[in-house]
């Protein structure tokens, strides 16, 4: 009878004394919208304002290309009549190699400003998850989720670390410039 007490004394202990190595510390989950921080930072406006400035460029040099090409139609319109069959085939074959210069520039222009886009893009996101990774270790977080790329449909407002991230962000790169 003794040693069943004994037994039951020890497990009643053991369950009733966890250790605090055992409990788990309380989680603290902080989210980001890199979206909030690409239009509300300085360096998030600076990068829209370069892209459409760039955009904007390739936008009036296409354009003038364009009309250029109408011109050169309508040119080779106006004279098709008194050109020799040999002059009309050499003026529709230079045309045709205006027209795939101008789709390939198009081409180039797209691309160039994807391009631009992405270096741009991950320049901004690399500082930011830097912040984000110093916030999350000096404050305790437990996890940081991006907002869109996590999946997060809802979240308390008190989670939202967002304004945080661009006011260090903001102050990292005014020291920079």
């Amino acid at each position: 009878m003794k040693k069943i007490f004994v037994i039951l004394a020890i497990t009643i202990f053991s369950f009733g004394y966890i250790p605090g190595g055992f409990c788990a510390d309380a989680v603290k989950i902080g989210v980001i919208d890199f979206q909030k921080i690409l239009k509300e930072s300085s360096a998030g406006k600076m990068t829209q304002k370069q892209l459409r400035e760039k955009g904007n460029g390739f936008q009036e040099k296409l354009k003038t290309e364009k009309s250029q090409l109408g011109e050169i139609q309508k040119s080779f319109e106006r004279e098709a009549l008194v050109l020799s069959p040999e002059k009309q085939q050499e003026k529709q074959r230079e045309f045709r190699i205006r027209v795939n210069d101008f789709k390939k520039m198009q081409e180039d222009f797209s691309r160039e400003f994807k391009q631009l886009e992405a270096k741009l893009l991950n320049q901004i996101q690399k500082a930011v998850f830097e912040i984000a990774n110093e916030i999350g270790k000096n404050e305790g977080y437990s996890i940081l989720l991006e907002k869109k790329t996590a999946g997060v449909v809802y979240h308390l407002d008190q989670l939202d670390i967002t304004d945080q991230i661009i006011k260090e962000y903001n102050l990292k790169t005014s020291k920079n410039s």
